[in-house]
């Protein structure tokens, strides 16, 4: 028996087990790593909204959008709790319903479009708080300046559309940025134009 135990020790401390077992490891490690999410979504655009808010003259707050964006969730979790958020969104279409002030926020006094044509954000966690409410953390590159965000999401609800018969759900979204840290407007004061914007987003989502 003694014997027995010295020759399995000795057989665990071989060079080639302890190999096969780091690479048994590392391919465990590996797989869990690329597989694929299982479940996917796509923003239906038509029922989704992607908006921002700003305080003027500290006294108004006007309101704008981005009409072309794209956004999708990515998952495994059935309660989203892993999932992964991505968003592009085309500086260009910027919307506040006044076509001499977009243009003027698309130029290099504020959000430089010809210069930083897209916004973008990637997901790095979406952690499940309680009931329906989420927080969503990721790196939101605008005016070419990445920085590490924080959002609110609130899962709405879920439904079968009537014709297509695909899943659909819906989340809120909200959060608040600074423009200061993304070097946007700097020649107007906060007195004159916030520094704290906030974001506002109701997507409805279909299911790939």
């Amino acid at each position: 028996m003694e014997k027995e135990r010295r020759l399995f020790k000795n057989k665990n401390n071989h060079p080639m087990f302890k190999f096969k077992a780091i690479t048994v490891v590392a391919a465990v490690a590996l797989l869990s790593f690329t597989l694929p999410f299982a479940i996917s979504w796509k923003s239906d655009n038509v029922h989704s909204r992607f908006g921002f808010s700003v305080k003027h003259m500290g006294i108004a707050t006007f309101n704008g959008s981005f009409k072309d964006y794209k956004i999708s969730i990515s998952h495994n979790a059935e309660d989203f709790s892993d999932a992964v958020v991505e968003m592009t969104a085309e500086v260009k279409s910027i919307n506040t319903d006044n076509e001499m002030r977009d243009k003027h926020l698309q130029s290099a006094d504020f959000f430089d479009a010809a210069q930083f044509p897209q916004l973008t954000f990637k997901s790095t966690s979406f952690k499940k708080v309680s009931g329906s409410n989420y927080k969503v953390a990721g790196d939101l590159t605008l005016h070419g300046v990445t920085k590490k965000v924080e959002l609110d999401a609130v899962l709405v609800g879920k439904a079968v559309h009537p014709q297509s018969k695909k899943d659909m759900v819906g989340f809120k979204v909200s959060g608040t940025i600074k423009r200061s840290d993304f070097g946007i407007a700097t020649g107007f004061p906060a007195a004159m134009l916030a520094d704290e914007v906030a974001l506002a987003g109701d997507f409805e989502f279909i299911k790939d």
